[in-house]
Formats: structure tokens, C-alpha cells, sequence
């Protein structure tokens, strides 16, 4: 009997590295290239969903069989070629007059999903009349796909104990975009898998607000961004104090991370940073008092080209307003003290008045008048 051979692996389409000559002035800070193959740890998301981890993000729960396997979003997915822009600014902005609402440094510059997808648009578009009869999915958050679990299988780094994706060299501050295709792209032979280099560091875990860190896994329903930013109803008044300045997104883990401060130390050349990413308002913060002044014009003028338009206005007051509870609680504002005591009493918007009023009655614990809805 002659025995079987097992079948040659298909040839590839092309490699990683003409990939990476068609992308070179796109200017990715990182790429790379892994095969399209369902999620590593299907069971652990599915646990983490069924726990209501997600807190209000309904949209997690969807469509979870296309998430955990990115051939049933692209029938015929062969690769996913994964890039990533640098977003952290070399030098930092002064800070602004106090008491002010931080953002996240995601977002002081312009949207990253447009200026990331337009690029990967982009180069799709040169890929296509190359290799004629495949199809290229440009995804920037806006689909059901794991970019973290993805970018770490090809070689931009570790996911680490607060599940952001960690680069050796130059930390996490990225953001993630992918191209999923039916082309099959030979990734670099030299490249070896980032290990997790976490060990027993516990420092995010240490030093989030909210207590919302266990090791590689986050309860999402008490973390500062979602909070601020994907939670559209009332905010427990026991994590107001968790929440500290913060009015949009938080960088606590990263900024405790020592692989971010050894970036800042080994002399490499950082990463470039795209200028659409440079810091304009509402980022790196703004006065709460002009926060608590917005209104729907002033909201969309600001937003303009930001990643924030996400954030309602009435959340954005509520948020503002929880930072002006922190503030006062650490020195008194007599501006500030009267824009809560205002908002208790006069908006129309029922959360608004509500936080105003658990703001208020925090820092005045006597109660003066009867809650009404």
C-alpha cells in the first residue's frame, strides 16, 4: 500500500514585503500580515459577553460567530493584512487652565477611523487592478472583527494585562485598522511572535480608578471610557470619584505602563505621527466651565472631524459635571459650584439634572429639597 501524501499548501499570491513597498508613503507606522483563521479564544469573549462585561454595548453580543471568525465576515478570507498609526505626541501640550475635563490622547487630533481608513482605501484600490478577482474589506472599528488578536498573531506586538496591544519597542499608544482579503499574502519569514512580556507587573491593574482591570480581561461596564463615552443613561454615583478629570476616553493604564516609559528612554527613533493627529480642542482638555456651557452648536462646531461626535451632548454635561464634583471636592469654585447648582434646578434633560443633583448633594450631603424625576 503506497502511503497518502498530505497536499501541498497553496502557493501564495504575494509577499508581505511588495505589500509593504505599494503601502510605503501611506505612511503606517507598523504593518504586517497574518492569515485569516477564527479567534484563539472564542470561549473566553463568549464568557466575558454572557458575564454582561460589555455593560450597554449590545452590539458586542451581535453577530459574535462573524467576531470570532473573520472568514464568515469575508467569505473566502485568505489574510488580513494589519496596520497601525502612532498617535502620541513627542512633546505634551501645556496643560490648560484649571479646573478642566481631560480626553484621551486617542482623540486630541482628528478622527482616526477616517484618516485611517481613507489610507487603507486607499490601498486597496492599488491592490485590486493587480490581483483582479479578489476582494478587500477596509475595517477601522466599524465591523464585527477582533483587530487586537489579529495584529498580535502577525507580529505588532503582545495584548497585555489591560488588553491593549503592547509593541516591544514603542508601547501601546496605536490605533488599529485592517484590510481583510481574499488574497493570500505570505507574511515576512524573519518575523518571530511577540511573547507577553506583562510577567508580574501589575500596574494597570494597580492604578485604574475604577477597579475595573483583572489580568487580561476588563469589565467594561465600570471602565472610565466607557463610561464617558459609550454609556448613554445615569453613572453610578459610587464611581463619580473613579472617574476623576476625566470627560472623554481615559489613558490611566497606558500611562502607568513601563513599556510606554521605556519607549520614551531607549533612544529609538519613536514612530512618526501623522499631522491630522495633532492636539486641537476638545483635546488635550478643556474648562469645565465653558463644558458646561455647550450646546448643540457648540457641540457639533467642536466635534468637527473628531472621533468624540460619539459622545451626546447631554453626556458630555453629565461627564463635565462629574469632574466638577471632583474638582470642587478638592478646592472650591465659586463658578463652577453655581453651573452645578443651576443644572440641578433648571435643565430639561433628566439625566443632566439627575448627575447635577448627585454632584451636588455629594459635595453638600444635607438634602434641601425633594428629588423629582
Amino acid at each position: 500500500m503506497i502511503a497518502m501524501q498530505p497536499p501541498e499548501p497553496a502557493p501564495y499570491d504575494v509577499t508581505e514585503e511588495r505589500i509593504s513597498e505599494l503601502a510605503a508613503d501611506l505612511r503606517f507606522a507598523l504593518l504586517a500580515v497574518t492569515d485569516a483563521q477564527p479567534a484563539a479564544h472564542g470561549d473566553v469573549l463568549r464568557q466575558w459577553i454572557a458575564d454582561g462585561r460589555h455593560g450597554d454595548m449590545a452590539y458586542m453580543a451581535e453577530d459574535l460567530d462573524v467576531r470570532l471568525d473573520v472568514r464568515k465576515l469575508l467569505p473566502g478570507a485568505k489574510s488580513i493584512l494589519c496596520v497601525a498609526d502612532a498617535y502620541r505626541q513627542v512633546s505634551t501640550p501645556p496643560p490648560p487652565p484649571m479646573p478642566s475635563g481631560k480626553v484621551a490622547r486617542y482623540a486630541w487630533g482628528d478622527d482616526y477611523h477616517a484618516i485611517l481608513k481613507d489610507r487603507l482605501h486607499e490601498l486597496a484600490d492599488r491592490l485590486r487592478p493587480l490581483y483582479l478577482g479578489h476582494k478587500f474589506l477596509t475595517t477601522v472599528d466599524t465591523a464585527p472583527i477582533l483587530e487586537r488578536e489579529h495584529a498580535a498573531r502577525a507580529g505588532l506586538g503582545w495584548i497585555g494585562k489591560h488588553t491593549l496591544l503592547i509593541h516591544p519597542q514603542h508601547g501601546s499608544w496605536f490605533l488599529l485598522g485592517c484590510i481583510v482579503t481574499t488574497l493570500a499574502i505570505e507574511p515576512r519569514r524573519d518575523r518571530k511572535p511577540v511573547t507577553d512580556h506583562c510577567g508580574n507587573c501589575t500596574r494597570c491593574i494597580d492604578a485604574c480608578p475604577t477597579q475595573c482591570i483583572e489580568p487580561y480581561r476588563v469589565d467594561a461596564s465600570r471602565c472610565v471610557s466607557y463610561l464617558t463615552i459609550e454609556h448613554r443613561g445615569l453613572i453610578d454615583p459610587a464611581l463619580h470619584d473613579g472617574m476623576g478629570d476625566w470627560v472623554a476616553g481615559c489613558d490611566v493604564c497606558q500611562d502607568v505602563c513601563p513599556y510606554n516609559r521605556i519607549a520614551d528612554k531607549t533612544g529609538e527613533t519613536p514612530p512618526p505621527v501623522l499631522p491630522q493627529y495633532a492636539p486641537r480642542p476638545p483635546g488635550p482638555a478643556t474648562p469645565l466651565t465653558e463644558l458646561l456651557r455647550w450646546n448643540a452648536a457648540t457641540r457639533q462646531a467642536v466635534l468637527k472631524r473628531s472621533a468624540l461626535k460619539r459622545i451626546k451632548l447631554n453626556m458630555w454635561i453629565r461627564n463635565a459635571l462629574i469632574a466638577a464634583g471632583n474638582s470642587l471636592a478638592r478646592q472650591d469654585d465659586p463658578m463652577l459650584r453655581e453651573q452645578v447648582a443651576q443644572l440641578a434646578q433648571q435643565t430639561e434633560d433628566v439625566m443632566v439634572r439627575r448627575t447635577a443633583r448627585d454632584v451636588r448633594d455629594r459635595l453638600t450631603p444635607i438634602r434641601n429639597e425633594p428629588e423629582t424625576s
